[in-house]
């Protein structure tokens, strides 16, 4: 899948709900974006191909995936991609999740403590880190071998980080 980077505001850009047909341009994208289509949040395994999802379109090609769960009235954010720099497509995809989330009290997600990135990006829309847990990787690892020991920046992978936003 060819990655795009630009600079300019979001324009062209479709935000849909997935739908069965997107199934397979879902998982490459999955594979190629993390290599895998399983993801484990706090001690739980998810298939993400079996989510719920949002997709962003651009000239035909998928530029962008939130997948996410809604559990006992509260809504996790999964994953959370896009391929395309600084236009809007990520902040569009969260704010299709809340949409869709509106009877829930809380959405919330997990990143890891190496993912200084997403540890901005969710603060700058709102989000508001709720919950250090230490060394929870280890457990995410006996479900996922593959989690690298280091990260992003050599930051060694130990923690995972929970952020929401009360609804």
């Amino acid at each position: 899948m060819q990655v795009m980077h630009t600079h300019s505001i979001m324009t062209n850009i479709a935000i849909r709900p997935a739908l069965p047909e997107d199934a397979a341009h879902i998982a490459h994208f999955l594979e190629v974006q993390w290599g895998a289509t399983v993801m484990v949040s706090r001690g739980r395994l998810f298939d993400v191909t079996r989510l719920p999802a949002f997709i962003a379109i651009w000239d035909g090609l998928l530029v962008g995936l939130i997948t996410y769960h809604i559990e006992n009235g509260e809504c996790e954010i999964v994953t959370l991609d896009s391929i395309v720099s600084n236009m809007g497509v990520g902040t569009a995809l969260i704010e299709a999740v809340r949409q869709a989330a509106e009877h829930c009290w809380r959405l919330w997600l997990i990143t890891t403590n190496d993912n200084l990135y997403a540890l901005g990006f969710y603060q700058k829309r709102g989000f508001q880190l709720v919950a250090v847990h230490r060394n929870a990787i280890e457990l995410s690892r006996q479900m996922k071998p593959e989690i690298p020991l280091i990260g992003m920046d050599g930051i060694p992978i130990r923690d995972e980080i929970e952020l929401e936003i009360l609804l």
